[in-house]
């Protein structure tokens, strides 16, 4: 992940250079060449991800033009949240980096190792999926992690209370209901004491007004106030990942041009599938860095 970029680019070597000098270690190493185990570990994976996506973007960016000038906002899924606030000059990629370690970690240890689980629901709406985690909890945890799409919403909680869902969705008409192999149960009530630490980190971080507005998980809708956004990065750890209504809502904002910036393609789907009639683009590799630099350009 991320080698053809930083062989192609400068800029984006740089950034994993950064990243490394941050944690003091070659996570570089690890993104490039694995082993796997070792980069989807949470306190791996967060870090990694992030500098992928920045160092596509400083790709990207070399080539001309910056986000100020080609953006009217920034949005990310999840961990992506820090990954826009970098691209938006909110937070420094070293500070990115740290802060995603600490998540990482934090999220890993807030709940014991197979305690935990998060099922996708297909083929159901946000309205549905919320009343079978209800109906499923049964004096546990069983919350709404990601409304992604139309017909694919994610459940976050107690191991037995997300199996009870699987079984209660496939009666309320889920085209399918499957248990997702996760290190923990994200975006749940459970990870409290990830919020927590996290709410500690934050506290101590420069946060800068981004130069253009953040959309944020939580509220679906546009953050500007450093305040606000550290508020609401906390949030995000145990709230629901608005993706569904931070699309819908950004493209009634004007919006018709969505540009994923990293490793994959998974949001450009969603945004095709939210908005019907959104261009949306996926820049990952030294050839959609050529090709959209020189849409930018023209």
């Amino acid at each position: 992940m991320g080698r053809a970029i930083a062989d192609a680019f400068p800029a984006a070597r740089r950034v994993f250079e950064e990243v490394d000098e941050a944690l003091g270690e070659s996570l570089s190493t690890t993104i490039f060449d694995g082993p796997e185990d070792a980069l989807t570990l949470t306190a791996n994976a967060q870090p990694a991800l992030m500098a992928t996506s920045i160092a596509t973007l400083r790709a990207l960016e070399s080539t001309g033009g910056d986000v100020a000038s080609a953006a009217r906002f920034v949005a990310g899924h999840s961990l992506g949240e820090y990954s826009a606030l970098v691209a938006a000059g909110s937070l420094t990629i070293a500070d990115a980096a740290r802060l995603l370690r600490a998540r990482g970690r934090a999220m890993q240890s807030a709940v014991a190792a197979g305690e935990g689980a998060m099922a996708a629901l297909l083929g159901v709406d946000m309205e549905v999926a919320a009343a079978v985690a209800a109906e499923a909890a049964e004096g546990e945890v069983c919350d709404v992690a990601n409304d992604n799409a139309p017909g694919q919403v994610v459940l976050s909680g107690s191991k037995a209370a997300v199996e009870r869902a699987v079984a209660i969705a496939k009666t309320r008409g889920a085209k399918r209901a499957i248990l997702l192999a996760v290190s923990a149960p994200f975006h749940c009530s459970l990870m409290a004491p990830a919020a927590a630490a996290m709410a500690e980190a934050l506290a101590s971080a420069t946060v800068r007004a981004p130069v253009v507005p953040l959309y944020a998980n939580v509220t679906a809708a546009p953050v500007r106030d450093p305040d606000e956004i550290r508020r609401l990065l906390v949030e995000q750890v145990t709230g629901t990942v608005r993706w569904r209504e931070s699309v819908a809502a950004l493209a009634a904002d004007g919006v018709d041009c969505f540009v994923e910036i990293g490793a994959g393609s998974v949001l450009t789907g969603l945004a095709k599938r939210i908005v019907k009639d959104a261009r949306a683009f996926a820049v990952g590799t030294p050839a959609d860095v050529a090709a959209f630099g020189e849409r930018l350009a023209g």
